[in-house]
């Protein structure tokens, strides 16, 4: 059997790993990110709102798809875990400033979360000329 080769991607534009994870892992022409919380690299700081925290999320998933030379056109698929469904009309409008059609494939689902209310990852399509 043939192992998967995979390379793994760390930035310190975006929240460090609390754990024994990586923040994004290239494998067979995807790249794969770990769930980014809202946390501001720099300060620490969390938005109070849905639509705020959102925006913090996807500028830290685009830091960690700079990191392997990907934007968010790149992505085709995004798991979003909300802490409440009743923020969807808030969390998609600014989700939306951040991709363009094609949109990529989402499925959103309600999470309990630790003191955040958004938790986003996305799977990116490597081009073959990357």
């Amino acid at each position: 059997m043939t192992k998967t080769s995979k390379t793994a991607f760390h930035t310190t534009k975006a929240p460090q790993p609390a754990g024994p994870y990586s923040q994004g892992v290239e494998a067979n022409g995807f790249f794969y990110t770990a769930g980014f919380g809202p946390q501001d690299p720099a300060t620490g700081a969390v938005p109070d709102c849905a639509a705020g925290q959102t925006r913090q999320v996807l500028r830290n998933v685009q830091s960690i798809l700079a990191e392997r030379g990907l934007t968010m056109d790149d992505c085709v698929k995004t798991t979003v875990h909300l802490a409440d469904l009743a923020d969807f009309a808030e969390f998609n409008e600014a989700y939306k400033e951040f991709f363009s059609e094609p949109f990529p494939v989402r499925t959103t689902v309600g999470s309990q979360l630790a003191d955040i209310l958004v938790e986003i990852d996305v799977v990116a399509a490597v081009p073959a000329d990357k």
